[in-house]
């Protein structure tokens, strides 16, 4: 079940040497496990959807961390918002990997001087799903709804009017380009992990089409209005998930004979028959269908520190796009981080000791006074 969420949950030109990756500062370990964040549910009443369909009422779970904090303007200037990926909840980011490293005292993001907010997404969690009860009556979100939700949760119901900084992994990462764009003076500061800020084409989109394909091809699946679950479908969606989200390296290592790998296989399949729904499934991916920032990737004002590792099979480095797409940002820098026994392929986004230095060095940028007339390299490419 482990490999599973660590799956599910990551479900986007100078060449330059860079340091290797330092051990984080100072954060322990048993601080970091006893967080207890606050937990509460937000109703967005009479939402409409891009779709043009409507719920009466939308409710968007979230978990909190610190305390809000305003500044001499008078808007909270330490609000952090971090986004999940596909099929995870903001819970992700209380896992060891990330928390122990960026959340407990002395870490990056310590609670203590951040107000840390954490939303399920529409469609995930303990927000608003198919599996509640419309089942495939739901309306069909995409990213524009689930960040125009998000948006709602902060403004109207957490009363955040400005954001320090928003960090998204996989979906997450996609979301956070959407923000920069939909609400360009909203954050300080963006960090967005494992994905691209383009068009779902190619291999990307393939191994999503097939995973849908495979739910609503079974018979079982009944137009959405199943009685039991469609295994057949199920299973094959979560093996493609399985595929996608694995890193080549650590399996290999992890799981170096027939017999460990089968035996993987056979028991993550049957975790997730027991946990997934199909309907939400579905949703989950469908509503990647419209996503593509590129056209107005020039539009985000906040600097941004953007970070894709080598092995992840959903955002290959081969294609060369984030290279391509770095360029349009105003202040903007790229970062791949090499392929190693560390990196987690595209799971990697939720290890922070990969990455934390890249956000020391994004948050210590945009602190500045004179950040505004301050430009990270828009045409610059960092191989870490």
């Amino acid at each position: 079940m482990k490999f599973l969420q660590s799956v599910v949950a990551s479900l986007t030109l100078s060449l330059a040497a860079a340091p290797a990756v330092a051990a984080p500062p100072a954060p322990t370990a048993s601080a970091a496990t006893a967080l207890k964040p606050a937990e509460g549910d937000f109703v967005v009443r009479d939402f409409r959807f891009v779709s043009g369909e409507r719920l009466p009422q939308l409710r968007l779970h979230y978990r909190t961390l610190g305390q809000p904090r305003r500044g001499p303007d008078g808007r909270v200037d330490n609000a952090v918002l971090l986004l999940h990926g596909t099929g995870g909840t903001g819970a992700q980011f209380l896992r060891p990997q990330f928390a122990e490293v960026l959340l407990a005292p002395g870490g990056l993001l310590d609670p203590a001087r951040y107000f840390i907010i954490m939303p399920d997404g529409i469609g995930h969690g303990g927000s608003s799903k198919p599996s509640d009860g419309l089942h495939a009556r739901f309306p069909h979100y995409d990213y524009d709804d689930m960040v125009a939700a998000q948006h709602a949760l902060l403004a109207d119901g957490l009363k955040v009017d400005r954001l320090r900084l928003i960090l998204g992994t996989s979906m997450g990462c996609m979301h956070a380009f959407v923000w920069g764009e939909t609400y360009p003076d909203f954050m300080d500061a963006m960090m967005p992990l494992a994905c691209q800020p383009v068009e779902l084409a190619g291999r990307n989109r393939m191994w999503r089409k097939m995973a849908m394909d495979a739910i609503t091809a079974d018979p079982a699946w009944m137009g959405g209005d199943y009685q039991t679950q469609p295994l057949q479908g199920l299973r094959t969606a979560s093996d493609l998930l399985a595929l996608a989200g694995g890193a080549p390296l650590r399996l290999q290592a992890d799981y170096p004979t027939r017999e460990a790998t089968d035996r993987l296989v056979e028991e993550r399949t049957a975790a997730d028959l027991k946990s997934l729904d199909a309907n939400d499934l579905l949703y989950q991916l469908a509503a990647s269908r419209n996503y593509n920032p590129a056209p107005r990737l020039g539009e985000i004002k906040a600097p941004v520190m953007w970070v894709n590792s080598a092995d992840d099979f959903i955002n290959p480095p081969e294609l060369g796009i984030a290279e391509r797409e770095v360029k349009k940002l105003r202040r903007g820098t790229f970062v791949l981080l090499p392929v190693s026994e560390a990196t987690r392929g595209h799971g990697s986004h939720t290890w922070a000791v990969l990455w934390h230095d890249r956000l020391a060095e994004l948050l210590k940028l945009s602190e500045r006074p004179d950040r505004k007339s301050t430009r990270l390299n828009s045409s610059h490419t960092d191989i870490s």
